[in-house]
């Protein structure tokens, strides 16, 4: 028997199956194979429409099935993930009435800095957490504002994991970690953010009723069932936004557990128990997969948006074949780079830097001396150095590091950059093969294991290996010296 795992993604849908007695994977496909197209109407706008991401579903379990050669009647339970803060909004009927917008749109940023400056920071960061910047509220007030026919015709509002969940079962609704990545969630309160649904004058019943996180949310019905290939009934138990999902994906779930990922951007989710916004515009909090108001956790979320696309955009025009070669030549570089310095942040504005856009700069080259090896070298200490800087902000936040674990994607299987990591923040960095859709599947099966069955599948199943922190601190210490000041001359320019 299996448990079935969904990641709705911006680029694709990945659907994966576990054991149910193991929790040991399947398998994984995605689908489409290429990448799913966004339409952006204007500059910084993008959409996406919602039954292109139920239809890609639908053939992602048929094309699993048929390839493991698994029935419907052999799934006993859904489980997920999905792209975070996007909007969809459905009429009474159950039907769309715009496209998604989706995380990466930004036409609402000015919307959710008025709210900030209106209701004030510290009311944001005492029941918000965060700044409302340019979430899902921020997104549906845009529409309201824009769009008044389609805003007058909605019924309920969604998150596109909460839209998967209703097309398989036809009822709507969502969860407190759901709504919390909306900035739809009062902390102090313990309810819906009435306060800044009041500013934005949103009526609170288009918010649908709240389910728990792990539990019975929903059955496959008729209609559902027919559609996906799965059978009626099967029970829908787990929804969270990816970057939660992630996090429980490497077994990260307590106060002094952290996660990491180093793709196209980089992430550091850490988990605390304090209510906290101090870093409300600087690091995103949300609920946690296990949050509850008796025993809070707050992820702490810290992103860098010039992370692994500065080491693709070297790959893709220095004279290399492969990341493994310039990881090779980058090993035959001492640490800090002979001087050679570079910031990463080339891939627009910062979060972390309070939404500056610094650009990717290379420094303190010297023509006669310095090479690609050096580049090579430097790109990647620039990005394990960003990811120290933004831990540093963690700290200040009141976030203790006593574990930090990291899946096996392209930064982290570079010893330079995972050392180079581990060595500044003191900690081995525990790398795990796993994926989200993986992470949903297992999660499936928590509302009957528990948190310590799901850890145990984790360690048995994904471990890859560990990096730990030098003894020779100094060397690397003294390079990220020169970086911060480096970019702390940029910042204050």
């Amino acid at each position: 028997m299996y448990y079935l795992g969904l990641d709705i993604g911006s680029s694709s849908i990945k659907v994966a199956l576990v054991a149910m007695a193991t929790g040991k994977p399947v398998g994984v496909v995605q689908q489409p194979e290429e990448e799913m197209g966004m339409l952006a109407l204007k500059r910084g706008w993008a959409e996406q429409d919602p039954k292109e991401w139920w239809q890609h579903c639908c053939k992602g379990i048929q094309r699993i099935k048929k390839q493991f050669g698994i029935s419907e009647t052999q799934i006993k339970g859904i489980g997920i993930a999905y792209q975070m803060h996007g909007l969809v909004m459905l009429d009474s009927e159950g039907e769309p009435l715009r496209k998604s917008i989706i995380w990466c749109d930004s036409r609402a940023v000015d919307i959710g800095h008025e709210a900030y400056a209106a209701i004030g920071e510290e009311r944001c960061k005492t029941h918000l957490l965060n700044s409302p910047a340019n979430f899902t509220a921020s997104k549906l007030k845009w529409v309201k504002e824009n769009e008044p026919d389609i805003y007058k015709k909605t019924h309920k509002i969604m998150l596109p994991g909460d839209y998967i969940a209703y097309r398989f079962s036809h009822i709507m609704n969502t969860t407190i970690s759901g709504l919390s990545e909306g900035v739809l969630w009062d902390f102090k309160e313990n309810d819906i953010a009435a306060m800044l649904m009041k500013y934005f004058n949103i009526a609170p019943d288009l918010i649908p009723d709240i389910v728990p996180t792990f539990g019975l949310q929903a059955k496959v019905d008729a209609q559902g069932a027919q559609e996906s290939g799965l059978e009626i009934g099967t029970p829908i138990f787990y929804r969270a936004g990816d970057q939660p999902n992630n996090a429980l994906s490497l077994n990260v779930f307590n106060p002094g557990e952290v996660a990491a990922n180093g793709g196209t951007s980089g992430v550091v989710y850490a988990v605390s128990q304090a209510i906290s916004g101090k870093e409300s515009t600087r690091v995103n909090n949300f609920a946690h997969v296990n949050y509850s108001k008796e025993t809070p956790r707050i992820g702490k979320l810290l992103n860098i948006n010039g992370a692994g696309i500065q080491y693709r955009w070297l790959l893709n025009n220095l004279d290399v074949d492969s990341y493994d070669e310039m990881n090779a030549l980058a090993a035959k570089i001492p640490v800090g780079a002979q001087g050679v310095c570079m910031i990463p942040f080339g891939n627009g504005a910062e979060r972390m830097l309070n939404n500056r856009e610094v650009g990717t700069r290379l420094l303190n080259v010297n023509l006669n001396i310095h090479n690609k090896a050096h580049i090579c070298r430097a790109a990647l200490e620039g990005i394990a150095f960003s990811f120290a800087y933004g831990m540093e902000i963690l700290t200040s936040d009141g976030i203790t590091i006593d574990v930090m674990r990291a899946g096996n994607d392209n930064l982290f299987r570079s010893e330079i950059f995972a050392t180079t990591l581990a060595t500044l923040v003191s900690q081995d960095i525990e790398i795990y093969n796993t994926t989200g859709a993986i992470g949903a599947a297992r999660a499936a099966g928590i509302y009957e294991g528990g948190f310590e069955e799901f850890s145990a599948y984790t360690l048995k199943n994904d471990h890859v290996k560990t990096y730990g922190p030098l003894k020779d601190k100094e060397t690397y210490l003294k390079a990220y010296d020169v970086w911060k000041r480096e970019l702390e001359l940029i910042i204050n320019s």
